[in-house]
């Protein structure tokens, strides 16, 4: 393995871990959307606040798989460290 491929796994790592908060926040971004054009309430915390705790609460859930993710790669990088040390 090069330093290419480690640049292309840690890009793929980090899409892997911040697609789903965003897809997220914007599933959230689009129902309050929704609603606040149904209801004709144009109040910037309501489309602020909600989003950050959903988001918020989706990162606390999702934190046990994160990091198993990242103790994976760490592990591959530290093997990866003793191979281009020799």
């Amino acid at each position: 393995m090069d330093l290419i491929a480690i640049a292309e796994n840690t890009v793929k790592i980090i899409l892997i871990l911040g697609l789903p908060s965003l897809i997220v926040s914007m599933v959230i971004g689009l129902i309050i959307s929704v609603f606040q054009a149904v209801t004709q309430v144009s109040d910037a915390s309501l489309s602020f606040v909600p989003k950050v705790i959903i988001v918020s609460v989706f990162i606390l859930i999702s934190l046990p798989w994160v990091g198993e993710h990242i103790q994976t790669y760490t592990k591959d990088l530290w093997d990866l460290i003793l191979v281009f040390g020799k």
